[in-house]
């Protein structure tokens, strides 16, 4: 809108030239577009778009029951709202190699700079869960070339996850890795890695960007972003964590105005009304349109 002035194709050069600068890329999960301004306003790297948090929103388990036109319309509605480049969770490409094509087809089209497309056996559950299951390397390796024949701008980042790792064992995971860099994957995101010898294992072992995932209440240590990176980890998202702060906010206050009978204890800890105009830049929206509807009837 009128704060966006990036385009698509520059938030795409600016998320892959960050993953590989050397520096940490910091991005945290946006659950909604004005989640995303503040995190822009906040000085983060990029957005996060997390498939869990996106099911969770729509009332749903993380267990593969959105649709690619959710997940698509979403992440529009967060890219275009921000100018930081947005990574989105595509699942497993919603079906097989062609579907992967397609997802392909419709992230660029939406304004997304990079999606990280999973290994796990359609429908996925979430990473942090036991009793998953991966497909066999070569159907991952067959969605990862899906993907890259669909890409039309070289700087959209395609990232290959793996859950293999509490499944086939850190080794195995590393292999599958060196495998999906060799399809073309641009980086990799091994999921639920427990702590930092993990990390420091797949970083000797792939020379592409890596991702960490520092989700609370998951398998892995939750780092610091000094520890990631010392371990060379080039980017670290926070998946979920806007949403749990949110929601764990949301169901004290109601708590209080059920109990108490009105919300006026908890007015201290809201977004005032001044703020919430300021972040949605209401100012500029109004001198616009005062510079368009200056006439009289």
């Amino acid at each position: 809108m009128l704060n966006v002035t990036k385009t698509a194709a520059e938030k795409r050069k600016a998320f892959k030239d960050g993953i590989n600068s050397g520096t940490l890329q910091r991005v945290p999960g946006a659950f909604s577009p004005l989640v995303a301004r503040l995190l822009e306003e906040q000085g983060f790297d990029a957005i996060y778009i997390s498939g869990a948090v996106l099911s969770a929103d729509l009332g749903l388990p993380d267990i593969g029951l959105t649709t690619l036109t959710e997940v698509a319309t979403r992440g529009h509605q967060i890219a275009r709202s921000t100018n930081l480049p947005c990574m989105i969770d595509v699942d497993t490409g919603f079906g097989e190699p062609m579907s992967a094509y397609r997802t392909m087809v419709e992230m660029e089209n939406q304004g997304l700079a990079a999606f990280h497309l999973e290994d796990q056996v359609n429908p996925k559950r979430c990473g942090h869960l036991d009793n998953k299951d991966v497909v066999p390397v070569d159907v991952m390796v067959r969605r990862i070339k899906a993907a890259v024949e669909a890409r039309q701008d070289e700087n959209f980042t395609i990232m290959a996850r793996t859950d293999a790792r509490g499944i086939e064992g850190l080794d195995a995971a590393i292999d599958r890795a060196k495998a999906y860099v060799d399809a073309g994957a641009d980086a990799i995101f091994p999921e639920a890695m427990k702590d930092e010898s993990d990390f420091e294992a797949f970083r000797k072992g792939v020379d592409v960007p890596i991702l960490a995932n520092m989700t609370e209440f998951g398998k892995s240590d939750l780092l610091t972003t000094k520890q990631m990176q010392d371990l060379g980890i080039n980017i670290v998202i926070y998946p979920v964590t806007s949403l749990r702060i949110a929601m764990g906010a949301v169901e004290s206050a109601f708590e209080r105005i059920r109990d108490e009978g009105t919300q006026e204890g908890v007015v201290p800890q809201m977004q005032t009304r001044a703020r919430l105009y300021e972040l949605l830049n209401y100012e500029e929206y109004n001198k616009f349109d005062t510079s368009i509807f200056n006439f009289k009837v």
